[in-house]
């Protein structure tokens, strides 16, 4: 059953969030004196480090820069960032950026505490072992939800698998939420990380390991991704917007750490990494698909999602009303101009439904399991 009965009861605590002026007492708490910054390039040169760089150095913390995190992070660049990390005698990581650059970070984390195990040896549910180092996440996109999780997710560069990593020690410590990194944050990645982190809440919400806080959690998430995403992608410089959709991210990270994602994400990874496409936009291609094929086992739940969110009243027909919160992430999806369809190779679809299906079982509390076959079938809706 995996986490399916267990996951509400395990020891997750969310991390604290705060701004730059916590650094201090942060690090005077956690005894730690130089930081490896983790980052991507384009992070870096748009200057979304400075003002952590400028809190760090404020605080007489030293940092040492690593920016050389992919769009999707793997097994390698994580070896990478160690090596800088070791190399300059560090004792915390700070991640700035959208998912990668935190998995990666969490990557270090969990390499750091047990430098004789490989990363693939902690693919899957609590595997992490020994201390890790104190972490820090500053998110720049609105959908990860990285800064709130358990889970990390890295690509082998040589084989191309993509796997999961689940280990309450890679929760981050604190996470400094500044949605004014966000505004510079292009309307297309504004539009896919949106559409991530609408996904983690209806995965966290219509799983079998719901509890009433990831619930709630969840339902706050997509209603505001649902309000303000749009207005973020018609204007990155919407600050109300801005502020709900990072809001609605560390909301939606929390939920799916507590209760989990789906197969939409076991097929958004198997995706990922055969054709290193951006995870949320597979995310919001087959999120509709996805559902459709839960059929009635997520129809109640959908159903009262739809209610929560305004689309239908509460006395509407299940069914009707689950299919009506359904179209409304497709409309999501149109308003936003992200295709219908991606490039599959039908000679892939085999593997890919094969990877999906051990990825979710049984590490995922999914309303009904899927077979290879059923997921085949989802991959060739959303196939060009």
């Amino acid at each position: 059953m995996g986490l399916k009965l267990f996951s509400p009861l395990l020891p997750y605590q969310a991390p604290a969030a705060a701004d730059y002026a916590a650094l201090p007492a942060f690090f005077k708490e956690k005894k730690a004196k130089r930081v490896l910054v983790v980052t991507g390039k384009n992070v870096r040169a748009h200057g979304l480090c400075e003002p952590l760089l400028a809190a760090l150095k404020g605080a007489g913390i030293d940092a040492e820069i690593f920016d050389d995190v992919p769009a999707n992070p793997t097994v390698e660049c994580v070896e990478a960032a160690l090596t800088a990390y070791r190399n300059a005698n560090c004792d915390c990581v700070a991640a700035v950026g959208g998912g990668s650059p935190m998995d990666c970070a969490k990557g270090v984390c969990a390499r750091a505490a047990s430098p004789k195990k490989p990363l693939s040896a902690m693919r899957g549910a609590l595997k992490v072992k020994g201390k890790t180092p104190p972490l820090i996440a500053v998110p720049t996109t609105a959908g990860s939800g990285s800064e709130a999780t358990a889970a990390a997710v890295f690509t082998d560069g040589n084989t191309h698998d993509k796997f999961a990593v689940f280990s309450f020690k890679l929760v981050p410590d604190l996470v400094i939420l500044d949605p004014a990194l966000t505004l510079t944050l292009p309307p297309a990645a504004t539009a896919e990380t949106g559409m991530d982190a609408l996904t983690h809440a209806v995965e966290a919400y219509i799983g079998r390991a719901t509890s009433r806080r990831s619930r709630r959690l969840a339902t706050e998430a997509a209603k505001n991704i649902f309000s303000a995403l749009p207005a973020a992608y018609a204007n990155g410089n919407d600050r109300a917007a801005r502020e709900k959709m990072a809001q609605a991210a560390f909301a939606a990270g929390e939920a799916f750490t507590r209760s989990y994602v789906g197969y939409v994400h076991a097929l958004a990874h198997a995706l990922g990494g055969a054709y290193d496409l951006p995870h949320g936009r597979l995310c919001a291609v087959l999120l509709a698909p996805t559902l459709r094929a839960y059929g009635k086992s997520a129809h109640k739940k959908l159903a009262r999602l739809a209610a929560a969110c305004g689309f239908c009243g509460k006395e509407t027909p299940v069914a009707e009303a689950a299919e009506i919160f359904i179209k409304k992430t497709e409309e999501l999806r149109r308003a936003l101009e992200i295709p219908e369809k991606i490039s599959v190779g039908e000679g892939d679809i085999p593997a890919l439904a094969q990877h999906a299906a051990r990825e979710a079982n049984p590490l995922y509390p999914v309303p009904r399991l899927l077979d290879e076959g059923q997921l085949a079938q989802i991959l060739r809706k959303v196939q060009i």
